[in-house]
């Protein structure tokens, strides 16, 4: 009994940093809610109110809402910057159409300099790409880069249980030779075999030059070959092997160009066996892993009067898309909030490609979890898991053998804290006392936020064998924590020194320990006893609680000095440290830091206007492609601050064709959509504190069919019509009672068992709304006033986009 409808519109297309900061099985309950559609606003929008709820079941098409993000291209992508992005989670490539087709076949276990496998050259696709009648089309729902023209058709993919590329073409005149060619570049030094049709370039080397060497062996191998006629290998010079062959009789044929994980050994019997195997794997095997994928997922379609909502919606879906394609490996596959997996430049990167930016990850796996793909935030949390003893050791290493990890910010892939940039002559050291002043020397809190990241994932999915397999990263973190902090003369706890992330070097109780440590020490004690371990700490956190410092306030006339925080002043924000006058280093807002990530602050309580304050006079106003301004917003409730954020960040810094951001180079970066990916969930549902909101801060003049996940494996399916919500439903993952922010405030509310009409909550306008859950049970909730309203079943439908996207000077595709 929700109200949605369908609607239709023609698109039309419409300072700088001192150093750039890198920054289930379940029991299903249903719970809905519902009230009649408003008049409309725009002549965009439809008259008819509808549900696409059903039998206790939200009904979206989902196939027709992806493909509604298509990326278009209606003339060829000759330059690199323009390539179209695709992978398989471990092997990732980036395709244009410079020279008839390139593509960059790229790895993330490539370390330490994340060097490529190689780039592919298929000349003979000119006719292809140079043809006047061109259309090209990334395929989110297939993973695929589909093109054609000329009477031909080129659909390249990556296999997905072989780490093997694939161009499969049709329409080439059976009787002109064909030739592929597999090239590197100095100073690489490959060697170049070939053997029965196959070319190979295969090269090893050892991670022994820059600070924090692991001493292991790594390496890259990428093998060509046709399934044609007459195939042909040989030799090209010193870094580049050369195929030749015949297309079949009826103009088709296949290049396989595999790469697998390479460290050593057999090369040929690697490259021969990978090959066959893939000769014998249907295209249909690839497309069923991607259609079965967006099966997961929480989808959102969003609209607009000036189309700019669906612009971001576009990149929502690219954001998971991409999520998908890089990060399913041992390790995550991007680095420095750079897609390196999409890399088109060779072996060229902007950041020390050996080391994680912690920073620069955290929006990704927020947006994970409200999309419900959890299984893509794995290796984020394996990097840190894996290498906790490593982590230990640095940290008696460089933290005068302290207790605990103190996790680098800035981290290799094998725990250890160098920073080893090209700009800097000597390598940086994070975590470490020994350090001199620097950016993350002695940046504290990641261990704290890796932590706070397990244990969100953990209220997410309800798995307890997750929870225990990564309890010790959290464990180690505070005890660190602990092990650093002093106590002052009157039993308070702090951290000096100590830096407020990368923006106050060595200062007093930064805002950024403040929070990790009024955040984390709950979070473990709750862990601790759901695993029935570390009663002592358990005691020792409950007394520490009670001695940490306040955050620090100072004052908008003068605010570089503290004032005692007072609820009733209005001219009070947070600051970065309790060294309010500390010299800034980097344009973050750290006093936003305990709205999100670290969930102290909402959208009301004692600290909320305080925190609006901190939000409107924050020093840096969409800065930085990693900016949270957008999340933050929407965590404070400001729905017209996230618009303009969300909007603001996308047309200063999504620039390339594929969604992708820029921000220092030409590397894709992926944390620009992973920010606006978290901050559109936000919008629409919130549920970190067990508080499920609805539409907390979604701008009044967009609509929005769309699903959130929430906490114990629930998940919200929304309906917005001109600010208000007509359609809410909520599967919850467990039995117990939920708690719901009543979606209409003041006006009476029920909930009904949808199948049994049966009243379990009598009418109520309580603000917050209570009801004790039945596993595996539907409710309607709805306002009394509709309960006789019956509205009609319309699903949420979608249509295959067939022109790129605009907003303002910006384009998701290409147009001609």
């Amino acid at each position: 009994m929700n109200a949605t409808l369908s609607h239709f519109c023609l698109w039309t297309p419409s300072k700088p940093l001192h150093r750039p900061s890198r920054r289930l099985s379940r029991v299903v309950l249903c719970l809905l809610v519902a009230v009649p559609f408003l008049p409309q606003f725009s002549q965009c929008q439809s008259t008819k109110a509808s549900t696409a709820w059903r039998e206790g079941r939200f009904h979206i098409d989902r196939k027709g809402i992806v493909e509604r993000s298509d990326i278009v291209l209606q003339k060829s992508n000759e330059s690199p910057q323009a390539a179209m992005p695709l992978g398989n989670g471990r092997l990732g490539i980036a395709v244009w159409g410079q020279d008839g087709y390139t593509a960059q076949l790229n790895r993330g276990d490539t370390f330490p300099h994340r060097l490529s496998p190689g780039q592919v050259v298929v000349p003979g696709l000119k006719a292809l790409t140079k043809a006047g009648d061109y259309s090209g089309r990334l395929s989110l729902y297939d993973g695929e880069f589909q093109q054609s023209g000329g009477g031909m058709t080129a659909t390249t993919y990556v296999d997905e249980s072989l780490d093997v590329m694939v161009i499969d073409v049709t329409g080439a005149d059976p009787k002109v030779p064909q030739t592929a060619e597999l090239q590197l570049w100095s100073p690489r030094k490959p060697q170049v075999l070939e053997r029965g049709g196959i070319g190979i370039l295969a090269e090893t080397w050892i991670d022994n030059q820059e600070a924090g060497a692991s001493g292991e062996t790594f390496g890259s191998l990428a093998a060509i070959t046709a399934d044609a006629l007459s195939v042909h290998a040989e030799p090209d010079g010193p870094l580049s092997i050369k195929i030749t062959f015949m297309p079949r009789a009826d103009g088709s044929f296949r290049l396989l160009i595999g790469s697998p994980a390479w460290r050593g050994g057999d090369v040929m019997a690697t490259a021969s066996k990978l090959l066959d195997a893939a000769r014998k794997t249907p295209i249909a095997e690839h497309r069923a892993w991607w259609n079965q994928f967006w099966q997961k997922p929480g989808l959102m379609k969003l609209s607009s009067p000036d189309h700019a909502a669906e612009y971001l919606e576009n990149l929502r879906m690219i954001d998971i898309f991409t999520a998908a394609a890089e990060s399913r490996d041992r390790l995550p596959g991007a680095q420095a909030g750079i897609g390196d997996l999409f890399s088109s430049i060779r072996d060229a990167h902007q950041w020390g490609p050996s080391a994680y930016w912690h920073w620069n990850l955290r929006m990704q796996v927020s947006a994970n979890l409200g999309a419900g793909v959890f299984d893509l935030n794995d290796s984020y949390f394996r990097l840190y898991r894996e290498n906790l003893t490593n982590v230990l050791n640095w940290t008696k290493e460089h933290m005068s053998g302290r207790a605990g990890a103190c996790v680098p910010e800035t981290m290799r892939f094998n725990g250890r804290g160098y920073e080893n940039e090209t700009w800097i002559s000597t390598p940086a050291i994070n975590c470490g006392e020994d350090s001199r002043p620097y950016y993350n020397a002695r940046t504290l809190s990641t261990g704290a936020e890796v932590a706070l990241w397990i244990w969100q994932q953990y209220q997410y999915t309800d798995d307890l064998e997750f929870l225990r397999s990564n309890y010790p990263v959290m464990r180690e973190a505070v005890q660190f924590l602990l092990a650093y902090a002093t106590h002052d003369a009157n039993g308070m706890l702090h951290t000096y020194p100590s830096n407020a992330h990368e923006t106050k070097w060595d200062v007093h109780d930064p805002t950024t320990d403040v929070s990790a440590m009024r955040a984390l020490f709950p979070a473990v004690m709750q862990a601790a006893t759901l695993l029935k371990t570390d009663d002592d700490l358990v005691r020792k956190l409950k007394k520490e609680i009670a001695v940490l410092p306040e955050l620090p306030v100072s004052s908008l006339s003068k605010p570089t000095v503290l004032v005692a925080p007072n609820g009733d002043r209005t001219d009070t924000v947070i600051a970065a440290s309790h060294d309010p006058a500390a010299e800034s280093h980097n344009t973050e807002n750290i006093g936003l830091e305990p709205v999100w990530p670290y969930g102290l602050i909402g959208d009301d309580g004692p600290r909320h206007e305080l925190a609006v304050r901190t939000y409107f006079n924050r020093p840096a106003k969409n800065e930085n492609d990693w900016s949270a301004d957008p999340v933050q917003a929407t965590r404070l409730g400001l729905a017209d601050e996230f618009k303009l954020s969300a909007l603001a960040l996308t047309e200063r810094y999504q620039k390339f064709p594929s969604g992708l951001a820029t921000f220092m180079g030409p590397e894709f970066y992926v944390e620009q959509i992973g920010v606006l990916a978290d901050a559109l969930q936000n919008a629409l549902v919130q549920d970190y504190d067990g508080l499920i909101r609805i539409a907390p801060a979604w701008p009044k003049d967009w609509e929005a069919d769309g699903t959130v996940y929430i906490q114990h494996g629930g998940k919200v399916h929304v309906q917005m019509r001109q600010g208000k919500p007509v359609t809410v439903g909520i599967e919850a993952g467990r039995a117990g009672t939920e708690r719901i922010r009543n979606p209409w405030p003041g006006e009476n509310v029920e909930i009904v068992k949808a199948h049994q009409s049966a009243i379990v909550l009598p009418p109520s306008s309580a603000n917050v709304l209570e009801f004790q859950a039945q596993a595996a049970t539907t409710y309607l909730v709805r306002r009394v006033a509709d309960r006789k309203n019956s509205l009609p079943f319309v699903t949420v439908s979608g249509t295959q986009t067939t022109i790129p996207k605009s907003l303002g000077s910006n384009t998701i595709g290409i147009r001609k």
